[in-house]
């Protein structure tokens, strides 16, 4: 049994091996870009909508009222980030259930690139906000001397984020293949169901910290532009 995606070779040319962790990753990918093509064909500002178009326009507010009330702040910059993050994740877990397919999340390679992902979101929203001066000032407080460990931070969150996503979708297809081995076949499939549950709720957890992490520094720049008057 392969614990990762990354163990499993689909294609070997020689210098090059394509593995089910990048094989799987970009079919997800086209899927959900063929998806998003295909929803937004026939949009309209005008007259009645279709039932897609109204069930697309339901998903973009949802995300966006939960980035308004996580963040306090206008979502448009974060939407299409968060979503994105959202979207492949919770696609990875659901294509689960297609016998063969292996989720791209159960591999750290993965997991790491989309935690670094949010890793450099952090930085990009602020300096676009604040510029460079005020986004690098965030790591100089209260004080200089805080520099090292605030980077540390950064870094041990990153890795934080990596580890979390990775463990939580690893654990649930080793759990699943051992129950598939041992115990009847009704049993598996509960859990089977519970990991889907779980992995959506994963994908959830992981947009919410991006938004989080994302939030705090654009808003701790907030308070670092437009500092409160001195009081009398």
């Amino acid at each position: 049994m392969n614990i990762s995606p990354d163990q499993t070779i689909l294609f070997d040319l020689g210098v090059v091996k394509i593995n089910a962790t990048l094989a799987y990753t970009w079919l997800t990918i086209a899927l959900l870009a063929g998806l998003a093509r295909w929803a937004t064909r026939n949009l309209s500002t005008t007259g009645e909508l279709s039932p897609w178009q109204n069930l697309l326009e339901v998903l973009v507010e949802g995300v966006q009222n939960q980035i308004q009330d996580i963040a306090r702040q206008d979502p448009g910059p974060f939407l299409p980030f968060i979503a994105t993050l959202f979207l492949f994740i919770a696609a990875c877990t659901l294509l689960a259930i297609v016998p063969g397919y292996e989720p791209p999340t159960g591999s750290l390679s993965t997991t790491t690139a989309l935690a670094l992902g949010v890793f450099c979101a952090v930085p990009f929203y602020g300096v676009r906000r604040h510029g460079w001066r005020g986004f690098l000032h965030l790591y100089l407080e209260p004080t200089p001397l805080m520099l090292p460990l605030n980077i540390i931070g950064e870094l041990a969150r990153t890795v934080a984020l990596a580890v979390r996503l990775y463990g939580n979708v690893m654990s649930g297809a080793v759990v699943g293949a051992i129950l598939l081995l041992i115990t009847p076949l009704a049993f598996p499939a509960l859990m089977h169901a519970l990991e889907l549950l779980t992995g959506l709720i994963q994908a959830y957890i992981f947009a919410v910290l991006a938004t989080v992490f994302i939030a705090a520094a654009t808003a701790a720049q907030d308070q670092t532009a437009n500092p409160s008057p001195p009081r009398a």
